[in-house]
């Protein structure tokens, strides 16, 4: 079904369906990948229902292969979508991009989640525009990424939102964290260290040993493990690493880029002669096991946390099953207490500062929007 932006409430919807807005026109290759990723989630949750913003022609090219994802959506039309490379102040001024179009349908109500693999940036200054953050005293989102590690995956925050971060922010991160990583992967008290140089409490900077000492003595109820090393991130020490976005997204880069080549390698050597390639026969399906365990595309979906509202950031170079897993990560937040959970635990916070005001005294508000999360 087709539609323009202006009449999306008029599209049918089917009773207990549960609507997600998909950005489709964002990421590297459209909606050849968002459309497609789509009719695969939902292949895997028949209940799901999606408003498609974009080119509405672009978009009807591909439906046309998938009937079962058109008798499931809805197409929100408009010929405006943020460039890859547009600059976030542009965006906001663009009120009719596809992006801006699937916000706003979080923010009236018409859809549970949105869904983009578009500019970062645009995405997070979008967000907060129009879906305001959770409490006056968060300065801006944060990105969380889920982690493969040796007992599955993790979560760590920030990736990418917020270049440096204070002891303030870090304490916020370790609440928002904690309620993610418990609504998607039902840990019920996530364990949570502080990223940092060494383990030891005399290391590293200023507000990093700030925030350690305070999550040590915390009356958040949050389970902390301590300062935590580069080499827990894959050995699974603890549930949530938390760190600034600056570093975050180094590690996350430095972790995907290492993951391609331990592939490509492997590639190399299997067939590097018969005897190696009789070899990868042999060991097919182990070696199918351990590419889909360090595949990025595997914990694709970082949400934004700390908005009003459930918005998930996928990989902009994505394909269709990595997209349908930033979708999933969308309806699993959306079928959880994990907006109340993090507004309760952000109460909690709050009240401890207005009970000690020195030592958690909150930063001041900066109102630029930086996001070095790859686009």
């Amino acid at each position: 079904m087709l539609t323009d932006s202006k009449s999306a409430q008029a599209a049918p919807i089917p009773v207990g369906a549960l609507v997600i807005a998909i950005d489709a026109m964002g990421g590297d290759h459209g909606p050849a990948v968002t459309v497609a990723g789509a009719a695969i989630a939902l292949g895997d949750r028949p209940e799901l229902f999606f408003q498609l913003h974009g080119d509405s022609a672009k978009i009807a090219v591909e439906l046309a292969r998938l009937p079962a994802l058109q008798a499931r959506s809805v197409v929100i039309h408009t010929d405006q979508f943020v460039a890859m490379d547009e600059k976030p102040a542009q965006a906001i001024r663009r009120r009719n991009t596809s992006l801006a179009n699937a916000i706003h349908a979080v923010k009236s109500g018409e859809a549970r989640a949105v869904i983009s693999a578009g500019n970062t940036g645009a995405l997070m200054a979008l967000s907060k525009m129009i879906l305001k953050m959770l409490t006056a005293d968060l300065e801006r989102p944060a990105i969380g990424c889920s982690w493969p590690n040796r007992r599955g995956f993790g979560t760590v925050l920030d990736v990418g939102a917020n270049v440096t971060s204070d002891a303030h922010q870090l304490i916020e991160f370790a609440l928002m964290g904690a309620a993610f990583h418990r609504a998607l992967r039902g840990t019920e008290k996530p364990s949570i260290g502080l990223l940092n140089i060494g383990s030891e409490d005399v290391k590293g900077h200023d507000d990093v040993r700030e925030a350690h000492q305070l999550l040590r003595d915390n009356t958040l109820g949050l389970n902390y493990h301590g300062f935590v090393e580069g080499t827990d991130l894959c050995d699974g020490t603890v549930d949530v690493i938390v760190t600034d976005g600056f570093t975050g997204n180094i590690a996350l880069k430095t972790a995907e880029g290492t993951a391609r080549f331990i592939k490509d390698l492997l590639k190399d050597a299997f067939k590097s002669s018969p005897l190696a390639m009789l070899g990868a026969l042999l060991a097919g399906s182990a070696l199918k096991a351990m590419a889909r365990r360090i595949d990025p595309g595997a914990g694709n979906g970082g949400p934004l946390l700390g908005l009003k509202g459930i918005v998930i950031k996928s990989h902009g170079g994505a394909d269709a099953r990595a997209f349908s897993n930033a979708i999933k990560v969308g309806v699993s937040l959306a079928a959880s207490s994990y907006e109340k959970d993090i507004a309760a635990a952000l109460a909690r916070f709050s009240e401890s500062v207005a009970e000690h005001p020195a030592s958690l005294a909150a930063p001041a508000v900066d109102t630029n929007i930086t996001a070095v999360a790859g686009q």
